[in-house]
């Protein structure tokens, strides 16, 4: 039951909001208002103490415009509360908003990189470490042409590596390097610009990517690349050393090799294996990329800010391009076999993976298997180092949101 009013005594809010509160001698305070129902003012009654003020206790629950001023919200709840802020906002505003909540969310994890600079540091990883690897990409093609339906002509790697180098000196190593060259560059480019593109808009408030659109946004890496340079740049590859094994070599070099395809199969015959290559560069990329921010989130933690030292990255990388070759070697067999000279002899995709089985067994799928380890598992730790760190590079020159 509300004291009598003569009770009451008037107070100024402790807030220093202005407003005043009116406080009983029975310990019972409430904002002054108008006149209303008792049963509604008794709704707004509470204990009362000396020093508290209702705005400073109930500013937010009644609106007290200063004491709502004081209490910010945390940055992680704010970036958080945000997308439900912008409802009321036109839908082009949403948009520039929204891009600015992204970039501001960056800030506080992994920073987000710009397509534009992934296509540049994909590109020059790409080139310097295909300049370090090439000779074990030639041994490991050499030895899964060499079928074995025909008598073998090498009995393992290093019979390949020693007849290679007595029959066309150290330089027959690096055969077929110019057209690795040529599109290697490109194809990480695409490669890292793609998988940026893809991932950026599906990473959380503080720049995490979750593993299974890690997959995802690697499995669309690696079909692009695949379509728009991989496979004409291996199927050139394919048949210069292929060409190299033949008695007479009809190709003087690169742009030679490429105008005699041309000009006897037309641009279909860059394109030899498509299904195949875009099979094996899907996977490829999916499970590099899968594991290596799978193995990232589980350094960092909790700490997405958390630095990454090269070492680790390329023990993480190494670790990627391991788990790829042991999933996807079958495929990596069949498309060389389609790239090759004698890929006539295969209706399609399907029968070619056919005819190996039945002519040469399973185990011929995992032709090639150790030197495509070794140059792999180098390959992605190489390129996964030169790619951070040319970022890093990139973010202290090229400013971006």
């Amino acid at each position: 039951m509300l004291p009598h009013p003569s009770h009451w005594r008037a107070e100024r809010c402790c807030c220093g909001c202005g407003r005043s509160s009116v406080s009983t001698e029975a310990g019972f305070s409430t904002l002054k208002t108008p006149p209303v129902q008792t049963s509604a003012m008794s709704s707004l009654l509470r204990p009362f103490s000396v020093g508290e003020g209702p705005c400073e206790s109930g500013g937010v629950r009644r609106r007290c415009p200063s004491s709502a001023a004081r209490q910010q919200p945390p940055p992680r709840r704010l970036a958080a509360a945000a997308p439900a802020a912008l409802g009321g906002l036109p839908a082009h505003q949403q948009s520039y908003a929204a891009k600015r909540n992204l970039a501001a969310a960056a800030v506080g994890g992994r920073k987000m990189t710009h397509p534009g600079k992934a296509i540049l540091a994909g590109g020059i990883a790409g080139g310097i470490e295909i300049c370090i690897t090439f000779p074990t990409e030639y041994v490991k093609t050499q030895l899964q042409l060499d079928e074995r339906a025909n008598p073998p002509r090498y009995r393992g790697i290093g019979d390949c590596v020693r007849l290679t180098v007595q029959d066309h000196g150290l330089r027959g190593l690096y055969r077929g390097l110019s057209s690795l060259l040529y599109g290697s560059i490109p194809k990480s480019a695409v490669r890292f610009g793609t998988f940026e593109m893809l991932s950026n808009p599906m990473r959380d408030a503080t720049g995490r990517l979750d593993n299974t659109r890690s997959l995802l946004c690697g499995l669309g890496a690696g079909v692009a690349e695949a379509i728009l340079v991989v496979c004409p740049m291996e199927t050139v590859k394919v048949k210069m050393i292929h060409d190299q094994c033949s008695l007479r070599p009809r190709y003087r070099g690169f742009f030679h090799g490429v105008s005699e395809i041309i000009r006897e199969q037309g641009v279909r015959g860059t394109y030899q294996g498509l299904t195949a290559t875009v099979l094996k560069q899907g996977t490829n990329q999916a499970i590099r990329f899968y594991v290596m921010n799978l193995l990232r989130n589980w350094y960092k933690g909790d700490d997405p800010r958390k630095e990454m030292h090269p070492i680790v990255t390329a023990m993480f990388g190494a670790t990627a391009g391991a788990a790829s070759v042991f999933g996807n070697t079958p495929l990596d067999v069949v498309k060389t076999r389609m790239q090759g000279l004698e890929a006539h002899r295969y209706k399609n995709t399907a029968d070619c993976a056919f005819q190996i089985l039945k002519h040469e067994g399973p185990q011929a799928f995992y032709k090639g298997t150790v030197p495509r380890l070794g140059r792999v598992c180098l390959d992605v730790a190489i390129v996964f180092v030169i790619y951070e760190e040319v970022v890093k590079l990139l973010n202290g020159v090229w400013k971006t949101q």
